[in-house]
Protein backbone atom coordinates (compact mmCIF):
# COMPACT_ATOMS: atom_id res chain seq x y z
CA UNK A 1 0.00 0.00 0.00
CA UNK A 2 2.91 2.52 0.67
CA UNK A 3 3.97 2.11 -2.94
CA UNK A 4 0.57 2.67 -4.33
CA UNK A 5 0.10 5.64 -2.11
CA UNK A 6 2.25 8.30 -4.01
CA UNK A 7 -0.06 7.04 -7.32
CA UNK A 8 -3.02 7.38 -5.86
CA UNK A 9 -1.68 11.42 -4.81
CA UNK A 10 -1.34 11.81 -8.52
CA UNK A 11 -4.23 10.78 -9.80
CA UNK A 12 -6.22 12.95 -6.97
CA UNK A 13 -3.52 15.99 -7.74
CA UNK A 14 -4.88 15.14 -11.58
CA UNK A 15 -8.20 15.66 -10.53
CA UNK A 16 -7.68 19.34 -8.13
CA UNK A 17 -9.62 22.07 -10.01
CA UNK A 18 -7.77 24.21 -12.60
CA UNK A 19 -8.16 28.16 -11.66
CA UNK A 20 -6.90 31.37 -13.74
CA UNK A 21 -6.76 34.64 -12.36
CA UNK A 22 -6.41 38.13 -14.19
CA UNK A 23 -4.12 38.62 -16.61
CA UNK A 24 -3.98 42.51 -17.15
CA UNK A 25 -3.03 42.40 -21.09
CA UNK A 26 -6.46 40.62 -21.86
CA UNK A 27 -9.51 42.56 -20.69
CA UNK A 28 -12.83 40.70 -20.30
CA UNK A 29 -15.91 40.98 -22.55
CA UNK A 30 -18.88 43.04 -21.64
CA UNK A 31 -20.54 40.27 -22.03
CA UNK A 32 -18.51 38.03 -19.73
CA UNK A 33 -21.61 37.23 -16.95
CA UNK A 34 -21.47 33.23 -17.73
CA UNK A 35 -19.46 31.74 -14.29
CA UNK A 36 -15.15 31.30 -14.56
CA UNK A 37 -12.59 29.09 -13.66
CA UNK A 38 -11.16 31.74 -11.02
CA UNK A 39 -10.70 31.00 -7.21
CA UNK A 40 -12.96 33.87 -6.43
CA UNK A 41 -16.22 35.13 -8.24
CA UNK A 42 -19.17 37.39 -7.09
CA UNK A 43 -22.52 38.93 -8.96
CA UNK A 44 -24.15 41.76 -7.10
CA UNK A 45 -27.61 43.92 -7.52
CA UNK A 46 -27.41 46.82 -5.68
CA UNK A 47 -30.22 49.82 -5.67
CA UNK A 48 -31.26 52.83 -3.93
CA UNK A 49 -34.78 53.73 -4.09
CA UNK A 50 -35.23 57.35 -2.83
CA UNK A 51 -39.08 57.50 -3.47
CA UNK A 52 -39.78 54.43 -1.08
CA UNK A 53 -37.34 55.06 1.41
CA UNK A 54 -35.71 51.58 0.66
CA UNK A 55 -31.78 50.26 -0.30
CA UNK A 56 -30.43 46.96 -0.70
CA UNK A 57 -27.67 45.43 -1.85
CA UNK A 58 -28.21 41.39 -3.18
CA UNK A 59 -24.41 39.40 -3.64
CA UNK A 60 -23.81 35.42 -4.99
CA UNK A 61 -20.40 34.57 -4.25
CA UNK A 62 -18.62 31.56 -5.44
CA UNK A 63 -15.20 30.90 -3.93
CA UNK A 64 -12.33 27.87 -3.41
CA UNK A 65 -10.51 27.87 -0.34
CA UNK A 66 -7.34 29.76 -0.76
CA UNK A 67 -4.37 28.06 -2.20
CA UNK A 68 -2.51 25.65 0.28
CA UNK A 69 -5.15 25.59 2.78
CA UNK A 70 -4.21 21.94 4.07
CA UNK A 71 -6.18 19.73 6.62
CA UNK A 72 -4.59 17.63 8.55
CA UNK A 73 -1.55 18.43 6.51
CA UNK A 74 -3.74 17.35 3.26
CA UNK A 75 -4.80 19.90 0.52
CA UNK A 76 -7.87 20.63 1.34
CA UNK A 77 -9.60 20.03 -2.12
CA UNK A 78 -9.04 16.16 -1.19
CA UNK A 79 -11.12 16.61 1.60
CA UNK A 80 -14.28 18.75 -0.37
CA UNK A 81 -13.37 19.57 -4.23
CA UNK A 82 -15.86 21.86 -4.49
CA UNK A 83 -16.08 25.59 -4.79
CA UNK A 84 -18.13 27.00 -1.55
CA UNK A 85 -20.95 29.86 -2.21
CA UNK A 86 -22.82 32.47 -0.19
CA UNK A 87 -25.15 34.45 -0.93
CA UNK A 88 -26.22 38.12 0.99
CA UNK A 89 -28.96 40.22 1.06
CA UNK A 90 -29.06 43.60 3.31
CA UNK A 91 -32.28 45.98 2.83
CA UNK A 92 -32.28 49.10 4.65
CA UNK A 93 -35.49 50.69 5.38
CA UNK A 94 -34.74 54.53 5.86
CA UNK A 95 -38.72 55.33 6.49
CA UNK A 96 -38.06 52.69 9.78
CA UNK A 97 -34.55 53.25 10.58
CA UNK A 98 -33.38 49.83 10.18
CA UNK A 99 -30.98 47.22 8.53
CA UNK A 100 -32.19 43.46 7.51
CA UNK A 101 -29.26 41.51 7.17
CA UNK A 102 -29.62 38.14 5.76
CA UNK A 103 -27.32 35.29 4.36
CA UNK A 104 -27.09 31.99 2.90
CA UNK A 105 -23.99 29.55 2.30
CA UNK A 106 -23.58 26.23 1.24
CA UNK A 107 -21.13 24.37 3.48
CA UNK A 108 -20.15 21.14 4.50
CA UNK A 109 -22.63 19.80 1.51
CA UNK A 110 -22.69 21.74 -2.00
CA UNK A 111 -26.23 22.36 -3.01
CA UNK A 112 -25.97 25.79 -5.25
CA UNK A 113 -26.59 26.11 -8.70
CA UNK A 114 -24.43 28.35 -11.07
CA UNK A 115 -24.80 27.96 -14.64
CA UNK A 116 -24.54 30.53 -17.57
CA UNK A 117 -25.98 31.07 -20.85
CA UNK A 118 -28.00 31.81 -19.51
CA UNK A 119 -27.33 33.05 -16.42
CA UNK A 120 -28.63 31.06 -13.30
CA UNK A 121 -27.62 31.48 -9.72
CA UNK A 122 -29.50 29.59 -7.33
CA UNK A 123 -28.82 28.97 -3.49
CA UNK A 124 -31.17 27.61 -0.52
CA UNK A 125 -34.65 29.12 -2.64
CA UNK A 126 -32.73 32.48 -3.51
CA UNK A 127 -32.25 32.57 -7.39
CA UNK A 128 -31.22 35.34 -10.27
CA UNK A 129 -31.49 33.86 -13.48
CA UNK A 130 -31.51 35.69 -17.00
CA UNK A 131 -34.69 36.27 -18.85
CA UNK A 132 -35.58 37.16 -22.57
CA UNK A 133 -35.50 41.14 -21.12
CA UNK A 134 -32.79 40.88 -18.30
CA UNK A 135 -32.68 39.31 -15.63
CA UNK A 136 -35.33 38.73 -12.18
CA UNK A 137 -33.36 38.32 -9.01
CA UNK A 138 -36.28 37.03 -6.24
CA UNK A 139 -34.68 36.16 -2.40
CA UNK A 140 -36.50 36.28 0.39
CA UNK A 141 -38.10 39.39 0.91
CA UNK A 142 -37.13 41.19 -2.77
CA UNK A 143 -38.76 40.23 -5.91
CA UNK A 144 -37.65 42.00 -8.66
CA UNK A 145 -37.59 42.42 -12.73
CA UNK A 146 -33.99 43.80 -13.97
CA UNK A 147 -33.62 45.74 -17.57
CA UNK A 148 -30.87 46.98 -18.76
CA UNK A 149 -31.27 50.45 -19.59
CA UNK A 150 -28.05 50.64 -20.84
CA UNK A 151 -25.14 48.27 -22.38
CA UNK A 152 -22.95 46.30 -20.36
CA UNK A 153 -19.79 47.73 -19.61
CA UNK A 154 -15.84 46.80 -18.80
CA UNK A 155 -14.82 49.04 -15.88
CA UNK A 156 -11.43 50.89 -17.27
CA UNK A 157 -8.35 49.24 -17.31
CA UNK A 158 -10.84 46.00 -16.87
CA UNK A 159 -9.92 45.26 -13.70
CA UNK A 160 -9.40 45.85 -10.13
CA UNK A 161 -6.51 45.88 -7.74
CA UNK A 162 -3.33 45.24 -7.65
CA UNK A 163 -0.51 42.33 -8.12
CA UNK A 164 0.03 42.35 -4.76
CA UNK A 165 -3.60 42.65 -3.60
CA UNK A 166 -4.84 40.21 -6.10
CA UNK A 167 -6.73 41.80 -8.91
CA UNK A 168 -10.03 41.14 -10.23
CA UNK A 169 -12.20 41.31 -14.09
CA UNK A 170 -14.75 43.98 -13.26
CA UNK A 171 -17.61 44.53 -16.00
CA UNK A 172 -21.53 45.66 -14.50
CA UNK A 173 -24.16 46.82 -15.95
CA UNK A 174 -24.83 50.48 -14.33
CA UNK A 175 -28.21 51.50 -14.90
CA UNK A 176 -31.13 49.07 -15.10
CA UNK A 177 -34.52 49.40 -14.56
CA UNK A 178 -36.36 48.16 -11.77
CA UNK A 179 -39.68 46.66 -11.19
CA UNK A 180 -41.29 44.40 -8.20
CA UNK A 181 -41.42 44.12 -4.48
CA UNK A 182 -38.81 45.00 -1.35
CA UNK A 183 -40.19 44.48 2.34
CA UNK A 184 -43.89 43.70 0.46
CA UNK A 185 -43.78 47.14 -0.59
CA UNK A 186 -44.60 48.22 -4.96
CA UNK A 187 -40.98 49.47 -5.76
CA UNK A 188 -40.31 51.08 -9.06
CA UNK A 189 -36.34 52.46 -10.01
CA UNK A 190 -32.96 51.52 -11.07
CA UNK A 191 -30.22 49.03 -10.35
CA UNK A 192 -26.42 48.47 -10.72
CA UNK A 193 -25.21 44.64 -11.03
CA UNK A 194 -21.86 43.45 -11.30
CA UNK A 195 -20.35 40.50 -11.91
CA UNK A 196 -16.33 39.87 -10.74
CA UNK A 197 -13.77 37.36 -10.92
CA UNK A 198 -10.45 37.03 -10.29
CA UNK A 199 -7.86 35.78 -7.34
CA UNK A 200 -8.18 38.81 -4.93
CA UNK A 201 -9.24 37.49 -1.01
CA UNK A 202 -12.05 40.17 -0.01
CA UNK A 203 -11.05 41.61 3.16
CA UNK A 204 -7.88 39.72 3.43
CA UNK A 205 -5.14 40.41 0.86
CA UNK A 206 -7.60 43.73 -0.27
CA UNK A 207 -9.61 46.13 1.23
CA UNK A 208 -11.49 49.02 -0.64
CA UNK A 209 -14.09 51.81 -0.53
CA UNK A 210 -16.30 51.33 -3.54
CA UNK A 211 -19.18 53.68 -5.23
CA UNK A 212 -21.75 53.15 -7.45
CA UNK A 213 -23.29 56.38 -8.76
CA UNK A 214 -26.22 57.54 -10.45
CA UNK A 215 -25.94 61.34 -11.98
CA UNK A 216 -29.02 63.30 -12.53
CA UNK A 217 -27.74 63.74 -16.18
CA UNK A 218 -28.56 60.08 -16.60
CA UNK A 219 -24.96 59.11 -16.08
CA UNK A 220 -22.77 56.99 -13.94
CA UNK A 221 -19.67 57.11 -11.86
CA UNK A 222 -17.71 54.23 -10.20
CA UNK A 223 -14.75 54.96 -8.00
CA UNK A 224 -12.71 53.12 -5.92
CA UNK A 225 -9.90 52.36 -3.70
CA UNK A 226 -8.01 49.57 -3.36
CA UNK A 227 -5.98 48.96 0.52
CA UNK A 228 -3.62 46.08 1.53
CA UNK A 229 -3.91 44.79 4.74
CA UNK A 230 -2.06 47.64 6.46
CA UNK A 231 -4.55 49.96 5.38
CA UNK A 232 -1.89 51.59 2.86
CA UNK A 233 -4.09 52.93 -0.66
CA UNK A 234 -2.29 50.78 -3.23
CA UNK A 235 -5.08 51.91 -6.57
CA UNK A 236 -7.75 54.72 -6.99
CA UNK A 237 -9.54 54.54 -9.95
CA UNK A 238 -12.75 55.81 -11.48
CA UNK A 239 -15.00 56.38 -14.54
CA UNK A 240 -17.85 57.44 -16.05
CA UNK A 241 -20.87 56.46 -17.94
CA UNK A 242 -21.94 58.66 -20.36
CA UNK A 243 -25.54 58.92 -20.88
CA UNK A 244 -25.15 57.21 -24.10
CA UNK A 245 -23.56 53.70 -21.96
CA UNK A 246 -19.88 54.61 -23.15
CA UNK A 247 -17.31 54.43 -19.94
CA UNK A 248 -14.15 56.50 -20.01
CA UNK A 249 -11.46 56.21 -17.62
CA UNK A 250 -11.11 59.69 -15.65
CA UNK A 251 -7.76 61.28 -14.34
CA UNK A 252 -6.35 62.79 -11.21
CA UNK A 253 -8.48 60.60 -9.09
CA UNK A 254 -8.78 61.81 -5.27
CA UNK A 255 -11.39 60.26 -2.77
CA UNK A 256 -11.02 62.71 0.61
CA UNK A 257 -12.66 60.89 3.62
CA UNK A 258 -14.68 63.53 5.46
CA UNK A 259 -16.00 61.86 8.17
CA UNK A 260 -16.08 58.47 10.09
CA UNK A 261 -18.02 56.26 11.60
CA UNK A 262 -17.15 53.40 14.20
CA UNK A 263 -18.52 50.40 14.91
CA UNK A 264 -19.83 49.81 18.28
CA UNK A 265 -19.55 45.54 17.86
CA UNK A 266 -16.56 44.86 15.78
CA UNK A 267 -14.65 48.16 16.30
CA UNK A 268 -13.42 48.73 12.75
CA UNK A 269 -13.67 52.95 11.80
CA UNK A 270 -15.49 53.67 8.44
CA UNK A 271 -14.76 56.49 6.42
CA UNK A 272 -18.26 57.25 5.49
CA UNK A 273 -18.64 60.80 3.90
CA UNK A 274 -16.33 61.73 0.75
CA UNK A 275 -15.46 64.55 -1.22
CA UNK A 276 -14.68 62.27 -4.36
CA UNK A 277 -13.01 64.50 -7.75
CA UNK A 278 -10.91 64.02 -10.96
CA UNK A 279 -10.88 65.50 -14.19
CA UNK A 280 -14.02 67.01 -15.38
CA UNK A 281 -15.55 65.70 -11.36
CA UNK A 282 -16.20 66.65 -8.46
CA UNK A 283 -18.99 65.50 -6.02
CA UNK A 284 -19.38 65.83 -2.25
CA UNK A 285 -21.14 62.38 -0.82
CA UNK A 286 -23.10 61.42 2.62
CA UNK A 287 -24.44 58.74 4.30
CA UNK A 288 -28.44 58.07 4.31
CA UNK A 289 -28.01 56.30 7.47
CA UNK A 290 -24.82 55.08 9.93
CA UNK A 291 -25.35 51.74 11.08
CA UNK A 292 -24.87 49.95 7.80
CA UNK A 293 -22.12 47.32 9.27
CA UNK A 294 -22.81 43.82 7.83
CA UNK A 295 -20.67 41.01 9.55
CA UNK A 296 -20.81 38.10 7.61
CA UNK A 297 -20.59 34.73 9.39
CA UNK A 298 -20.27 32.80 5.76
CA UNK A 299 -17.88 34.75 4.45
CA UNK A 300 -16.16 35.78 7.87
CA UNK A 301 -15.71 39.29 6.42
CA UNK A 302 -17.00 42.86 7.79
CA UNK A 303 -18.20 45.45 5.82
CA UNK A 304 -20.10 49.04 5.46
CA UNK A 305 -22.91 48.72 3.01
CA UNK A 306 -25.31 51.33 2.36
CA UNK A 307 -27.34 54.28 0.38
CA UNK A 308 -25.00 57.23 -0.12
CA UNK A 309 -26.28 61.16 -1.74
CA UNK A 310 -24.79 64.05 -2.71
CA UNK A 311 -24.25 66.54 -4.90
CA UNK A 312 -21.66 68.40 -7.64
CA UNK A 313 -20.47 69.10 -10.79
CA UNK A 314 -19.51 66.79 -13.38
CA UNK A 315 -18.05 68.19 -16.42
CA UNK A 316 -19.35 71.51 -16.39
CA UNK A 317 -23.02 70.72 -15.27
CA UNK A 318 -24.16 70.68 -11.92
CA UNK A 319 -25.76 67.47 -10.62
CA UNK A 320 -27.02 65.29 -7.84
CA UNK A 321 -25.44 61.92 -7.15
CA UNK A 322 -26.91 58.59 -5.38
CA UNK A 323 -25.94 55.64 -5.42
CA UNK A 324 -24.60 52.80 -2.94
CA UNK A 325 -21.26 52.69 -0.81
CA UNK A 326 -19.23 49.43 0.08
CA UNK A 327 -16.46 49.54 2.37
CA UNK A 328 -14.30 46.87 3.61
CA UNK A 329 -13.17 46.87 7.15
CA UNK A 330 -11.28 43.46 6.96
CA UNK A 331 -11.49 39.82 8.63
CA UNK A 332 -13.89 39.01 11.06
CA UNK A 333 -12.11 40.00 14.71
CA UNK A 334 -11.17 37.18 16.77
Amino acid sequence: MRRLWPLLLLLLAACAPRLTGVNPERPPSPADWGPKPAPVEWWYVSAYLPREGLAFHWAFFKFWAPEGTRILGLPYWLFYPYPLHASHLAVTDLKNDRLIVLEKHDFPSPAAVVRGDPLFLKLDGWTLRQSADGFVLDAGPIKLDLWPLKPAVVHPPGYSGTAETGRMYYVSYTRLGLEGRVLGRQVAGYAWMDHQWGEQMAGYSARWDWFGLRLSNFAEVMLYRIRDPKGRVVAVHADYVDPQGRARKLKNVRMIPLEYWTSPVTGYRYAVAWHVAAEGLDLILRPLRLAQEIRSKSTRVVYWEGPEAGEGVAFGERVRAEGMGEFVGGPWPR
